[in-house]
């Protein structure tokens, strides 16, 4: 292979990020030996090449982050949720949106879509989404949340299930269950 110095120049430019770039993403790490060779001769003198060889010795598995700045986004593989734990201006929410069944009647207040997912909040036991929009997504492709493992933050801590999602209130105890064809707030 053979690494120019503007290509070096670009490898340590993408591995700087702002705050609105993910934590990380998934990642290999390979190490390799390197070696240099003499630059060949061209019609400008003064242009250079290096030649790099590697040969991988180790490989590092891959790892999966779920937080952005401060916030949590996950999809449950059962059922396709789409999952977060985030701030909002006036809270702090976790919820889970996504088809699931049975919905309760819309209350008068909701004037937009309802029963869309389930939210738990610091101010009580949990309830079904009044909402315009998908609220519980990072605007990307949100990783997979494999079942049985849990992500926290804010307080909140949520787990993939065999049947969907569950996320509770760390301190309250409030929370809820969400899958296709069933759910329960507590």
């Amino acid at each position: 292979m053979i690494v120019t110095g503007a290509a070096v120049a670009a490898f340590a430019v993408a591995g700087c990020g702002g705050s609105d770039a993910p934590e990380a993403a998934t990642v290999g790490v390979v190490s390799a030996p390197v070696s240099s060779a003499p630059a060949p001769t061209t019609s400008a003198p003064t242009a250079t090449t290096t030649t790099v060889t590697a040969t991988p010795t180790t490989t590092a598995a891959a790892t999966t982050t779920y937080k952005r700045n401060e916030a949590v986004y996950f999809t449950a593989p059962t059922g396709g949720f789409q999952c977060g734990i985030i701030e909002l201006a006036t809270r702090v929410e976790a919820g889970c949106q996504g088809p699931t069944a049975p919905i309760p009647p819309r209350p008068d207040n909701c004037m937009i879509a309802w029963g869309t997912g389930i939210r738990v909040t610091t101010a009580g036991p949990a309830e079904f989404l009044c909402a315009g929009g998908v609220v519980y997504t990072s605007g990307e492709d949100d990783p997979v949340l494999p079942v049985g493992q849990s992500v926290a933050s804010f307080g909140f801590t949520c787990t993939s299930t065999h049947a969907g999602a569950r996320c509770k209130n760390d301190e309250t105890g409030h929370g809820f269950e969400i899958g296709p064809e069933s759910n329960e707030t507590f």
